[in-house]
């Protein structure tokens, strides 16, 4: 059986957006699932829109993501160069593009700028594309060599047929047949000499034995051409797998270029996203186990996925369950590194005050979905936030106003007299109040709770949070809760 090898074929121009993670990590699990080679190969082609730090911010993902080349610029298993600049250096895109023209499959275009634009043009997915009249088709040998001769700029085009259509298979969405006159003569090879990202494709394909390419349903519409160049060729064609589109919640595209950096893999780990919820969540979208179970580790992604799962419709990119599928792997994280984590939120929280880091961390692990949820929760230990009186009555906790008030009254004095605050010395001492005189616990703890917090809702209890106060501001904010109350 052939060895299994896919790629993944980034352009170094802009951040790495979750459709281009998604078709990373299918390509990275459809290898590994069969024990296949994983590579990364640069495509640089396009150098009007090359985006400085954008190759070694791919680089970054996929070390962060845990998805390890087997083949790379920086790991040559025998194929490189994996870069394509440097790739057309040795000439190989020229060399077949002209091994092409001998076979008729190609032309040379020397069509300038003024005549293109007289051209008529067809709106083709939402884009107006302009579609080529096979003019330069026509030239003599002499013509072209001519030109060639005196150095005119040319590109190189590929020659469609007119009439037929052609057939393409797709794991996902089956043979797709395209009438051959709606294919124009794409341009294999542009006019500063770089090959265009779909030539360089199916040479580079070929040459590097890649036997799966994944990519967006985007491309469906482009396929019947890298179909055309294969059989030109006479070479076997990859299988391929076109993915679903990725759509936000309201149902419309998330572009790589919409602005919207919440899809940005770099942008949600600084907002607070784990790499191994954001890539368990994405393997969600758009494939789904026999089993519909939605937790699972790199390694038992490898091992459950199978790519004939895959669904046609759009996969909704849904920011809440991805940040509910974060705070589960929040909870289930190694308490050190949940608190090497999470200290620069609770710093920035508490403003660098003497309080126990690691008692505040601890409170809020099983309380966030992401990191900066920590500031929100913990910021009432810096400072007590104004609050309304109207929190002290609780109707499940059977407290008003006024019964508050007379709790707060009574416990000042008890916990004036206590030295140790530490949460369980406070929480006996309290409890002992509660039995003498005669109510349930929420009626003494909700009060207190309140007037230390100023807040309904809390990591913690009252008891968690005077040990973490102190004796001093636990007095203090007790002592203010009587006096909202007094003057209300």
């Amino acid at each position: 059986m052939k060895k299994i090898r896919t790629r993944y074929a980034p352009s170094p121009t802009g951040m790495m957006h979750v459709g281009n993670l998604r078709t990373a990590l299918y390509e990275f699990l459809i290898a590994k699932h069969e024990g296949g080679e994983f590579i990364l190969r640069i495509e640089d082609t396009d150098q009007e829109r090359f985006v400085e730090g954008a190759t070694e911010m791919i680089y970054r993902t996929l070390d962060k993501t845990g998805m390890v080349c087997d083949e790379g610029p920086d790991k040559d298993g025998g194929y490189g160069p994996y870069v394509q600049s440097e790739r057309m250096k040795t000439g190989i895109y020229m060399k077949y593009a002209k091994e092409l023209i001998d076979k008729g499959e190609a032309y040379y275009c020397f069509c300038d700028k003024e005549r293109l634009a007289s051209l008529k043009t067809e709106v083709v997915e939402g884009k107006e594309i302009t579609v080529y009249d096979k003019h330069c088709l026509g030239l003599s040998k002499e013509e072209v060599e001519a030109n060639l001769a005196a150095g005119k700029p040319f590109v190189i085009r590929q020659n469609n047929p007119t009439e037929g259509s052609t057939t393409f298979h797709d794991e996902i969405y089956g043979d797709i047949t395209v009438e051959n006159s709606e294919l124009d003569d794409m341009i294999l090879i542009k006019s500063d000499g770089y090959p265009t990202y779909n030539f360089a494709n199916v040479v580079d394909d070929h040459i590097m034995n890649i036997t799966h390419v994944v990519r967006g349903n985007e491309y469906l519409s482009s396929s019947p051409k890298y179909q055309r160049l294969y059989d030109a060729f006479g070479w076997e064609s990859p299988v391929y797998v076109h993915l679903p589109l990725i759509t936000g919640e309201d149902h419309k595209k998330l572009a790589k270029r919409n602005g919207n950096a919440s899809y940005i893999f770099e942008e949600m780990i600084k907002n607070g996203f784990l790499a191994e919820a954001i890539v368990n969540y994405i393997a969600l979208l758009g494939w789904s186990p026999e089993d519909n179970r939605e937790m699972f580790t790199l390694d038992e992604l490898i091992k459950e996925f199978d790519y004939r799962r895959i669904n046609k419709s759009p996969a909704v990119f849904d920011m809440n369950k991805l940040k509910w599928m974060n705070g589960e792997y929040i909870k289930a994280m190694d308490n050190e590194r949940f608190y090497d984590m999470a200290l620069p939120y609770i710093r920035q929280a508490v403003n660098d005050k003497a309080f126990d880091y690691r008692k505040l961390a601890a409170m809020v692990k099983t309380r966030i979905e992401i990191f900066p949820d920590i500031t929100a929760l913990l910021s009432f230990f810096d400072k007590l936030p104004e609050y309304d009186t109207a929190m002290y009555a609780h109707k499940k906790m059977k407290t008003t106003q006024e019964s508050s008030l007379e709790v707060l009254k009574e416990v000042i004095v008890l916990l004036e007299a206590q030295e140790d605050y530490s949460n369980d010395a406070l929480y006996q001492m309290l409890l002992s109040y509660v039995e003498k005189k005669g109510v349930k616990n929420g009626y003494v703890m909700w009060p207190i709770r309140t007037a230390v917090s100023g807040l309904q809702m809390t990591p913690a209890g009252a008891t968690e949070i005077m040990e973490i106060l102190g004796k001093d501001e636990s007095i203090a904010r007790i002592k203010k809760g009587i006096e909202l109350l007094e003057n209300k």
